[in-house]
Parts: C-alpha cells; sequence; structure tokens
C-alpha cells in the first residue's frame, strides 16, 4: 500500500491549480472529522445529548463554518452510538483508493462549471478512457459502457435498446407496435428477486410478458436455468406469436453464486434472435489470468453489467453496463448515451480510482478474494456435520455451506431424530440461521451472512469479493472462521438431542405448558400457567403475563449459561419463556424443575399480596368482636370494683386474681385469630433444642463455589490421600442458593445443638394477663398489637 500521504504531496506540490489543491486538502480535512470525531470540545457534547433531534428546524440567517455543519453531519451518520458504542462508528473501511473516488464527486462538480468546449473535451477522454480500461480488463471487445447509479438501470435501458431495434415503429407509434406481437422477457427462478417486476414496470410491459424459466431438476447444478425447458418455452411463445426479446443469466447468482451454461444460452439466443445479458459476481474472474470456461462463455454476449464498487472496495463508484451495439442514434434514444457532458462525468470517480490502483492491483484484489474462498473451502472439507454448495472455486469466489446433522457417531440419539425428521427442513433452517449469526457476531471480518435458496434451505454465504475489500478480510479471519465454526457444531448437536428431553420433562410438570416452535434455535419455549378459578379470560390473560414476566426476569439473573428471553419481537406466541441453546453438560431435569419452583412461588407471592387487604380487614373485625367479648368476660369474673384504678390496684394488691383469659394471634395466611397457647409452647420447645432442618427439593444438588446451576455434576476424583500420616476431616457438605451459586446454609454440628443452656420454668402465672387494646397478636412469626392492625 502506498504510504498515507501520497495524496497530499502531489495535490500541494504538483497541482498548478490552486483550486483543486484546495479541494483535496479540505476533502481530507473533512474525512478526518467524520470518520475520527475528535473535533468536538466537551462542552459540545452536552448540548448535543439534549439537543439533537430529528425534528427539522429553521435556516439560520447568520449561517454556520465548514466545521459546524461537518459536525451535524456527523451526528446524524451515527446518532446515539458514538456514546454507546464506538464499535459501530464506521460503516466501511475507507482506503485512499476511496477518499480518491469520494473526491471524484468533488471534482465533477468543479468541472461542470468549465467552459463547453473544454468540458466536452475533458468528459470525452475521461469517458472514452475508462471504457477502454474496463473492455480490456474483462475481456471485453469493440464494447461502449453506460454508467448508472443503480445497478438495475443498465439492464432497463438495455431493454429499451432491444426494443428499439426489434420493432421499427416504435419510435413513432409508440406501444401500440407491441399489441400486435408482445415481447417476452425471459430470466430463471434465481434472479434477483423483484428483477424482472421492476423491468415491466419501468417499461410498461404487463406481467405476462415476463417469463420465469425453473432451474435444473434432474440433471447438473440446481442453480443453473434449465436450458431444455427454456427451449421449449421459446417455441411456444413462437408459435403463439410473441416476440422474444431478451433473456437475463447469472454468471453467480445472488444466492449461491452459480453459473448459467453461457455458451448454450448464447446459442439459443442467437437461434431466435435474442438479446442476451448477463450479471453476477463471477463475473469478476474475468480479469485473473486463468478463466474457466463457463465463466470465459460470458464474454459473447450481447451485455453485462460489472459493480466495481463492491469488488474493489470503493465508495460511490457507479455501476457499468459493457454492451455491444453499431447504431449510435438507437444507443441515445435508449439512454445509453447521452449528449449531455455532465452525464458524462458519472465516470470520473471510477476514472481516478483505476488509475490509482493499476491493472496489478485490481487483478491482486479479485485474485485474493479467490484465494479466500479456496482456503475456506479446503478446510470446510475436514468439517464434519458441514455441507458445501460450491460449483467451483475456479469459476465462483462464493461458498455457501450448512450445518446437515449426521446419523450415528457424534450426531443427535435415535429418540432426537425421529423428532427431527418429522419437521427437518423447518428445524435445520432455524439452526442455520442461528448459525450464520453466530458466525457474523464472532469474526464480523469475515463478511458472512443467511441465505434462504430454494432447495438448499437456509445457508451460510461467504462472498469475500462482495465484502473483503470493505471489511479487509485476511486469511486470517478465515481461519478463525473455521475454528469457531467446529466449537459452534457441538452446541447445535446438544440442543439438537435435548429437545425433546425438554419437552417430555414440560409435559410431566403439570403447571408448565410447552411451546412448539421450529423457528426458535434453542430448547424450546415454555409458559407457566396458573392455577386459578378466574372466569374473566382478560384477567386471566392479564395474570399469566404479569407472572411469565416476573418468572422471565427471575431466570435471568440465574447463574447459568443459558439464555432466556421472551423470543422473537413479531412471534406468534405471547407471554413465553424462550430457553436458548443447550450444552452438553445441561441437567434438563433441573431446569424444568427450577422453572416450576420458580414461578410456583411467584405465583403463591402473588396471591398473598392480592389478599393482604382483605384478609386485614376481616381480621381487624374479628379481632375487635373479640376484644370486645374478652372485655365483657373480664368485667363479669373480675368485679365492678376492680376497674376502678386505685382501687383494683389494692385490691389485686390484697387478693391477686388468676385471669382465665388467653392471648390470641392473627394468622395474615390464614386469615384467623388464634390461641396464644401453642405460640409459648412452641417457644418452649425451641428453648430446649433446635428443631431439624427444613427438607430441600429431591433434585437440589451440593454445587461447588462458582459452578454454574443446570450442569451435571462430574465425578469427583478428590479424594484424601492415602499416604497422608493426618486425615483431613471432611468438611460439611452445603446447599448451593439457585439465586446466585453461594452457599445458602452450613450444617450445625451436632455438639453444638446439644448444648446446655440454664432451663427457665414455665409459670402460668408468668403470662399476661390480655387487657383491652393490649391483646397480643402474631404477624407471620412476629407478635404485634391489634391496635396496630386497627
Amino acid at each position: 500500500m502506498r504510504p498515507a500521504d501520497s495524496m497530499e504531496k502531489p495535490f500541494h506540490q504538483m497541482m498548478v491549480d490552486p483550486t483543486l489543491a484546495e479541494m483535496g486538502k479540505n476533502l481530507n480535512e473533512a474525512m478526518k472529522i467524520l470518520e475520527d470525531g475528535q473535533r468536538e470540545a466537551e462542552e459540545d457534547k452536552a448540548k448535543r445529548k439534549y439537543g439533537r433531534k430529528d425534528i427539522p428546524g429553521p435556516l439560520q440567517g447568520s449561517g454556520q463554518d465548514v466545521a459546524n455543519i461537518l459536525q451535524l453531519v456527523q451526528n446524524l451518520m451515527y446518532g446515539e452510538e458514538e456514546e454507546d458504542s464506538q464499535s459501530h462508528r464506521r460503516v466501511q473501511n475507507v482506503g485512499e483508493q476511496g477518499h480518491l473516488a469520494l473526491l471524484g464527486h468533488s471534482l465533477a462538480a468543479y468541472i461542470s462549471v468549465l467552459d463547453k468546449e473544454r468540458l466536452r473535451k475533458m468528459t470525452t477522454r475521461i469517458l472514452s478512457d475508462t471504457t477502454l480500461w474496463l473492455c480490456r480488463l474483462f475481456r471485453y471487445e469493440n464494447g461502449s459502457a453506460y454508467y448508472h447509479e443503480d445497478d438495475r438501470d443498465g439492464l432497463l435501458k438495455v431493454c429499451r435498446l432491444v426494443i428499439h431495434s426489434r420493432y421499427d415503429d416504435f419510435t413513432t407509434e409508440g406501444f401500440n407496435v407491441l399489441n400486435n406481437r408482445r415481447p417476452v422477457i425471459y430470466q430463471s427462478t434465481a434472479c434477483r428477486l423483484g428483477l424482472g417486476q421492476h423491468l415491466c414496470n419501468q417499461l410498461g410491459l404487463p406481467l405476462s410478458c415476463l417469463c420465469t424459466v425453473p432451474c435444473n431438476t434432474m440433471f447438473g447444478s440446481q442453480h443453473q436455468m434449465d436450458v431444455a425447458l427454456l427451449d421449449r418455452l421459446i417455441k411456444e411463445d413462437v408459435d403463439s406469436g410473441k416476440l422474444p426479446l431478451l433473456l437475463v443469466a447469472n454468471a453467480g447468482t445472488p444466492g449461491a453464486g452459480h453459473t448459467d451454461k453461457l455458451g448454450r444460452l448464447k446459442e439459443l439466443c442467437s437461434q431466435y434472435n435474442m438479446w442476451l445479458h448477463v450479471e453476477g459476481v463471477n463475473l469478476a474472474m474475468l480479469a485473473l489470468g486463468y478463466v474457466s470456461s463457463s465463466v470465459m462463455a460470458a464474454t459473447k454476449c450481447d451485455s453485462m453489467t460489472l459493480t466495481l464498487g463492491p469488488w474493489l472496495g470503493l465508495p460511490a463508484v457507479p455501476a457499468v453496463t459493457l454492451y455491444r451495439h453499431e447504431d449510435p442514434a438507437l444507443s441515445l434514444a435508449a439512454g445509453l448515451t447521452s449528449s449531455q457532458p455532465v452525464e458524462k462525468l458519472r465516470a470520473l470517480p471510477l476514472w481516478l480510482s483505476l488509475q490509482y490502483l493499476g491493472h496489478d492491483g485490481i487483478v491482486d484484489q479479485i485474485r485474493h478474494a479467490s484465494q479466500l474462498s479456496q482456503r475456506l473451502l479446503d478446510q470446510l472439507k475436514n468439517v464434519t456435520s458441514v455441507k458445501t454448495s460450491v460449483e467451483d472455486v475456479l469459476s465462483s469466489p462464493v461458498v455457501v455451506f450448512r450445518f446437515t446433522p449426521e446419523v450415528g457417531g457424534a450426531g443427535p440419539s435415535e429418540a432426537a431424530l425421529e423428532v427431527f425428521t418429522s419437521s427437518e427442513r423447518e428445524l435445520q433452517d432455524t439452526l442455520n440461521r442461528w448459525l450464520g449469526e453466530q458466525l457474523a457476531r464472532l469474526v464480523p471480518a469475515s463478511g458472512v451472512d443467511v441465505v434462504e435458496l430454494e432447495d438448499e434451505g437456509s445457508c451460510v454465504r461467504f462472498s469475500p469479493l462482495m465484502t473483503s475489500a470493505v471489511l479487509g478480510t485476511k486469511v486470517e479471519d478465515v481461519d478463525m472462521l473455521v475454528e469457531r465454526l467446529r466449537e459452534t457444531i457441538p452446541v447445535l448437536y446438544s440442543t439438537l438431542r435435548m429437545r425433546e428431553e425438554f419437552k417430555q420433562e414440560v409435559y410431566e410438570t403439570s403447571t408448565l405448558t410447552y411451546i412448539e416452535d421450529l423457528n426458535w434455535p434453542g430448547l424450546g419455549a415454555i409458559r407457566y400457567e396458573l392455577c386459578s378459578d378466574e372466569a374473566d379470560l382478560s384477567k386471566r390473560q392479564l395474570e399469566v403475563e404479569k407472572t411469565n414476566g416476573a418468572l422471565l426476569k427471575k431466570l435471568k439473573e440465574l447463574d447459568s449459561d443459558l439464555l432466556f428471553s421472551t423470543g422473537p419481537e413479531f412471534g406468534p406466541e405471547k407471554n413465553c419463556i424462550y430457553v436458548g441453546m443447550a450444552t452438553e453438560d445441561l441437567d434438563v431435569a433441573e431446569l424444568v424443575e427450577t422453572i416450576s419452583t420458580t414461578g410456583r412461588e411467584i405465583e403463591e407471592n402473588s396471591k398473598l399480596l392480592e389478599n393482604m387487604t382483605e384478609v386485614v380487614r376481616k381480621g381487624i373485625l374479628e379481632a375487635e368482636l373479640q376484644l370486645q367479648k374478652a372485655s365483657e368476660e373480664k368485667l363479669l369474673e373480675e368485679g365492678v370494683l376492680r376497674q376502678i384504678p386505685v382501687v383494683g390496684s389494692v385490691l389485686n394488691w390484697f387478693s391477686p386474681v388468676q385471669s382465665s383469659i388467653k392471648g390470641r394471634t392473627f394468622n395474615l395466611a390464614a386469615g384467623s385469630l388464634d390461641s396464644t397457647e401453642q405460640t409459648y409452647t412452641m417457644k418452649a420447645q425451641s428453648a430446649r433444642g433446635t428443631p431439624p432442618p427444613t427438607p430441600t427439593s429431591s433434585r437440589t444438588k451440593r454445587r461447588m463455589p462458582g459452578e454454574k446451576l443446570f450442569r451435571r455434576s462430574r465425578p469427583s476424583g478428590d479424594a484424601v490421600s492415602e499416604t497422608s500420616s493426618v486425615g483431613h476431616p471432611e468438611e460439611p457438605d452445603k446447599e448451593v442458593d439457585l439465586q446466585d451459586g453461594t452457599p445458602a446454609r452450613e450444617d450445625v454440628p451436632e455438639q453444638q445443638e446439644t448444648q446446655p443452656e440454664s432451663p427457665q420454668r414455665e409459670d402460668p402465672s408468668d403470662e399476661r394477663t390480655p387487657s383491652e387494646g393490649s391483646e397480643q397478636t402474631q404477624v407471620e412469626g412476629k407478635t404485634e398489637s391489634v391496635d396496630s392492625l386497627r
């Protein structure tokens, strides 16, 4: 690569026109501001944080300087991401050749103000040079070029050219001449989605003028056009009075990168006087020294479209359609050429970039992409359970692969395979979509994506010719991609094996419902069902939504490797909990029981809170009645004199009274008033000994500190050394809290439980005599007065 200051040196030392030098300097400064964003002050950040809006505002009267305008552009480009994440700041690696392409747009605006004669000479030179270089580079002899922003626009103008050529009176009669003999445009099912409809809409033709030819089903590639069927369709159209107009063929289908049989298609087009147009990524291979015969046949076509921008990593350069036609008047009528010099300046960014890269630089870039594909293909041959769909690396730099489980060996068990086979296509597509997303996230420089193919389904595609120049893909990135793929395949197999086990465990749990969703790449989806008799469906649905939302929050807080989520944003199922991919050591039974137990606790706590108000209200009313009744009994038992403050104290001192009225406890859970006898009895028993520990769940496992939840216990190999002279006592096992994985309670040694205490004699006279307004009430184990409840 050339030194970084190779652009600045020509601008400042070699150019005569100071305007061009200033233009190049300003472009470099603007790119630095937009890419680095280091010229903003700290006080500007606070202003932008609260002042950034998408609502258009009025135009300022005083105007702004260039730095502020560029800062606004940067804010619009990156939005809020510059504070949140720096990883998405740069959309594309704009190299030095990219800066030159961007400079071409500025130069085009500057050149357009020249006088007409100088402008005509300059645009003619730029257009002639660029066309000559491209025709020689891609082996397309005696061709003309049309430069366009939309990569479909070239084919559209070619269609108009063919219509003008085949219908002599089209210029004067217009579309009336098409009624006598309707034109037909042919394309394969592997063409770009919506391409034929776009052509018909722009040309004003009905969709009946479009004929989609299926691909091979018996022989050859399933991504190639069926030539024999195409021949029969053309004959039928000719016999019915239609005019075969144009055939769109592929040198690299958009999905799998396969090339049609261009040689045979060219013979059919010559036989029926049809125009052959070729497009696709494999056309880039024409620039290499050795080209396969299938791609070389594209040099004989009537027109081809090249997308040099992504191939060479050039931003904002136009696509090019090379074509052969001898009548310049028809080319002008079709819009392939223009008499306006400004229109010819579209080629200026490409003219600058091609000179900067040179012939060797262009070939090296394309060869590098081809070598990346070859390296990936060679390594995928040694990866089990991965099926590739590659036509030929020498003719196509696109590698498409797909995870396909194998029967036996490391594959899933027989029980899992039966379920997998019943919905094989849909489940495989789901897993491969997840695989492609994971690989793209783990190795972003690889540029892999997910593609949907008609026969194979969802596959992972590696097309370095379209991404390597932009992302800077290297050989190390390909090696990293294969390494991550090998690490991910066991997770796919584990998930396949455990899907059925997870499903059966959920079916055996009464509080959980299994949701069948083959579009979810994980163990599956579940819903916690409430034990409620609510007749109102809307209220019941609201309770289910609230409970499952709280359950999902609890599960996310667990210390485990599993992913719990609400599933797809626009999924068909709502109020569900989706469980993600599983590893080999996952304990499915423990997972399902934990989900059920946690959901039951949330439901019980919710019911307790909902009933708390009513329970407390009823309990207070009942307590008031009990207090009133106790007061009346006390009056009858002790007499009126004992109720007088001074007299009562004297009588109680001379003649104490043993009260027969007992205290009361208020149980919130039951909503009832109970006697305090049982409470004092339990307190006396607890003073004599420690109660036995509370039994735990049968599935709760003892775990080591730091161990993740839901993992199968490994056989312990840590034993006391037999050669040790001192025996180390074994530490008591510890129960682990499912929330954070920390020890929940340590077992207390028996010696400490029987440690003697000073006995206290229980004297019935020690019980407090309940009086009005001070009766004892217990709330969840704690004693409070009824006055506090009132």
